[in-house]
C-alpha cells in the first residue's frame, strides 16, 4: 500500500473510517488521557483498532487526537509528545498488519486546540503544538493525516497549509460546526471546506458535535465550486447525562440508513465519532459496501447571503457621550434583599446631583444580589440609564447569550464586562464559578453578535446594538503590562474602560501619559471612603485596590467619628476628582454601601466645578 493507493481510495469509493477511541476507553473505566495509553496499557488500544478493522473499516486513526505538548501538559506528560506519537502509530499498524486484510489505512490523527474556553492559547503557539505532533506522525510513517474537531477555521485552515509544506500525504480536514451549516463566527461550511481544499486538503469535511441528523441537513445545504471529497465522522447521537456519566443511544440500524443518505448527498469517508462503537462502524459498511461516489452539483454562483437587519437607537451611547463633555457615572450596587425603595430612591438622587448613568454591577464580589437587568428595566421606567455589568463567573456561554439577548430586547446597551470574583469569596463559597469565558474571549462574541451572528455562528436575524466597557486596574506594579492588556481589550472589542478606585492624586498623570496612545476614552474610578475600618479592608483584602499611607493615615485620625470619617473621606474624594478631571472627559464615581447621599454630593461637587472644557489633545481620555 502506498500514499498514492489511500488518495485514489479516498476519491474512486466509498471509503469507511473508523469510530470512537475515547468512547470505548471511557465504556471501559479510563477516564483520564487516553493517548498516554499507548505507553501504559498498549493492549487495550491495540484491541479497540483490531475491533474496527473487523467491524469493516478501511482507514483507521492513530490513538493521537490530543497528543500535543499543549494538551499534554494538563496531565505532566509535556514532554513525552515523541513517545506517545510513535506507539501511537505503531499500535494501529500493528493491528493492521496482524489483521490480514489487504488495503487497510492509517491516517494519523491531530485535534484541534483552539474552542471557546477561556484558557485558549494564542494562534503561534498553538500552531507550534500541532506542527510538531504533524512531524511526528509523519515521520512515523502513517498513510495520510486526519486533522478533526477543528472549531477555530483559522487553526485547521493553517495547520493545512503548513502540513502541506511538509508533506504529499492525503490530508483529511474536518471541521465541527457551531449550529448546522456554519462554523464559529459565521463562516459559512460550504466556504470553508472550498477554502481548506484549495489550502491543499484532499478530503473535507465534518466531525464531532453533531449527531447524523444534524450533520445531514449541514451538508444537504452545501453548494461548492468544486467536487470536493467529503468526509462526516458524525456523534452516535445527541449525548444524554446518566448517573454522572454521559451516555448515548444504541442505534445501528438508524446508523446504515442515515449511511445511505450520505452516500446519496456525495460523502466519500464516513466513520464515526463520540459515541460510536464497532457495532456502528459494522453497520456504516452495509450501506457502504460496493458504492461509489455521487458526484455533487457545482455552485457556479456565490452563496446567497442573509440580510441582517440593523438598529441603531438614535440615543448616543456612554462612549459617544465622554468623547464630546465631561462625563459622570455612579456605581449604585443592586441591594441583597428584596426591599428596593432605598435603592429606587438613591438612584433617581444621583440622577437628579447630575449623573448621566447609573452602573449596576452583576453579584459583586461573588454575593447574590437582585438581578441587574430587572433592575435597569425598572430605572429606565425612572428616565434612568443604566451601564449594566455582565460577568463570565455565573452563566455559561448558553447562559450569556440567552441573557445579551435579553438586555438588547430591552434595549439595555451599555455593557461592562467583566471576569467576574471567584464564587469562594462570596456567600456560597461551594458555588460553582463557570467562567466558560474570560472578558478578553467575551468580547468579541459580543461583538460578533453585532453583526447579527450568534456564539455559534448562527444568524440572529437581526444585529444587536451594544457598546462593551472593559475594566482597568491601575493600581499595578507594572503599569506598562496593565496597559498592553488593555491594548488586547481594545483588539477584542472593548470601546471604553472604567478603572478600580484611584486614591493617590499623582496617579493620574502617570495614567494618562501611559494610555494617551490609546483611541479609546477612560473613565477613572473614584469612591468616597467611609470610616478607618474601611479603607484597611481595601487596602488590605480587597485584590486591585491600594491606598496610600497618607489617605489611611488621615482616615485613621477620624477615629470612631461616623460623621467626621465620611466628611473625611468625601473631602479626599473631591479632591480626587478635580484632580482626575485635569486629564481625564470620564468619572466614575463608586457608592459605598448604598450611601449614596456621597455620591450625590460628589456629583453636585463635580457639575458645580468642572465646567471648562478640555484641550483637544485630551478629548478621547
Amino acid at each position: 500500500m502506498s500514499r498514492l493507493d489511500l488518495k485514489k481510495q479516498l476519491t474512486s469509493s466509498v471509503t469507511v473510517a473508523d469510530g470512537a477511541m475515547g468512547t470505548v476507553l471511557y465504556e471501559a473505566g479510563y477516564d483520564l488521557c487516553f493517548e498516554e495509553l499507548n505507553v501504559s496499557k498498549p493492549e487495550e488500544i491495540y484491541t479497540i483498532h483490531q475491533a474496527y478493522i473487523e467491524a469493516g473499516a478501511t482507514i483507521i486513526q492513530t490513538n493521537s487526537y490530543a497528543a500535543n505538548v499543549q494538551k499534554l501538559k494538563r496531565y505532566g506528560l509535556q514532554e513525552s509528545v515523541g513517545v506517545i506519537n510513535q506507539a501511537s502509530v505503531r499500535l494501529a499498524r500493528k493491528a493492521v498488519q496482524n489483521s490480514g486484510k489487504k488495503h487497510v489505512f492509517v491516517v494519523g490523527t491531530v485535534g484541534g486546540i483552539q474552542g471557546f474556553q477561556s484558557e485558549q492559547l494564542d494562534h503561534k503557539e498553538s500552531m507550534q503544538a500541532l506542527v510538531e505532533q504533524v512531524d511526528l506522525l509523519v515521520q512515523e510513517g502513517v498513510d495520510g493525516l486526519l486533522f478533526e474537531t477543528f472549531y477555530d477555521f483559522m487553526e485547521i485552515k493553517q495547520l493545512v497549509i503548513e502540513a502541506r509544506k511538509r508533506t504529499n500525504l492525503p490530508i483529511i480536514a474536518n471541521v465541527s460546526l457551531g449550529d448546522i451549516g456554519v462554523l464559529k463566527g459565521g463562516i459559512r461550511l460550504s466556504d470553508a471546506l472550498t477554502e481548506l481544499y484549495e489550502a491543499g486538503a484532499d478530503v473535507t469535511g465534518l466531525n464531532c458535535r453533531m449527531g447524523p441528523y444534524h450533520m445531514l441537513r449541514s451538508i444537504e445545504e452545501l453548494e461548492l465550486p468544486y467536487d470536493i471529497p467529503l468526509a462526516c465522522y458524525p456523534n452516535a447521537s445527541l449525548p444524554g447525562y446518566r448517573d454522572g456519566r454521559f451516555v448515548y443511544a444504541s442505534n445501528t440500524e438508524y446508523f446504515t440508513s442515515m449511511s445511505e443518505r450520505f452516500i446519496n448527498e456525495g460523502v466519500h469517508l464516513i466513520g464515526g465519532c463520540c459515541g460510536t462503537t464497532p457495532a456502528h462502524i459494522k453497520a456504516i459498511k452495509e450501506a457502504a459496501s460496493g458504492r461509489t461516489p455521487v458526484k455533487r452539483n457545482i455552485r457556479l454562483q456565490p452563496l446567497k447571503t442573509e440580510t441582517i437587519e440593523r438598529f441603531h437607537e438614535q440615543r448616543p451611547s456612554i462612549k459617544d457621550l465622554v468623547e464630546e463633555k465631561q462625563t459622570i457615572i455612579v456605581e449604585l450596587d443592586p441591594p441583597k434583599k428584596l426591599h428596593i425603595d432605598p435603592f429606587i430612591e438613591g438612584a433617581k438622587a444621583i440622577r437628579d446631583a447630575g449623573a448621566d448613568a447609573l452602573t449596576l454591577a452583576d453579584n459583586s464580589l461573588a454575593s447574590p444580589r437582585i438581578d441587574n437587568q430587572t433592575l435597569a428595566m425598572l430605572l429606565k421606567e425612572e428616565g434612568i440609564r443604566s451601564l449594566v455589568h455582565l460577568t463570565c463567573r455565573d452563566r455559561n456561554l448558553i447562559g450569556l447569550q440567552s441573557h445579551l439577548m435579553g438586555l438588547d430586547l430591552a434595549e439595555l446597551n451599555d455593557l461592562l464586562v467583566i471576569t467576574g470574583d471567584p464564587s469562594k469569596i462570596g456567600d456560597f463559597p461551594g458555588a460553582t464559578s463557570v467562567y466558560d469565558v474570560s472578558s478578553t474571549k467575551l468580547l468579541p462574541l459580543i461583538k460578533q453578535m453585532n453583526e447579527g451572528i450568534s456564539f455559534s455562528g448562527k444568524s440572529l436575524g437581526k444585529a444587536t446594538n451594544f457598546t462593551t466597557a472593559a475594566a482597568f486596574n491601575p493600581n499595578v506594579k507594572h503599569l506598562d503590562k496593565a496597559v498592553r492588556r488593555l491594548e488586547k481589550k481594545i483588539e477584542a472589542g472593548a470601546n471604553y474602560f472604567l478603572t478600580q478606585p484611584i486614591f493617590d492624586e499623582g496617579q493620574f498623570e502617570e495614567i494618562y501619559e501611559a494610555t494617551k496612545h490609546l483611541s479609546v476614552p477612560i473613565f477613572v474610578g473614584i469612591m468616597p471612603l467611609t470610616s478607618s475600618r474601611n479603607a484597611e479592608f481595601l487596602h488590605n483584602e480587597v485584590p486591585g485596590i491600594s491606598l496610600s499611607a497618607d489617605t489611611r493615615a488621615r482616615m485613621a485620625r477620624a477615629g470612631e467619628d461616623k460623621v467626621k470619617a465620611e466628611q473625611e473621606g468625601l473631602a479626599m474624594a473631591k479632591s480626587l476628582a478635580d484632580a482626575a478631571a485635569t486629564y481625564f472627559n470620564g468619572l466614575y464615581l463608586i457608592t459605598p454601601f448604598l450611601r449614596y447621599q456621597l455620591t450625590v454630593e460628589l456629583t453636585r461637587y463635580l457639575r458645580a466645578h468642572t465646567t471648562a472644557p478640555l484641550s483637544k489633545e485630551r478629548k478621547l481620555q
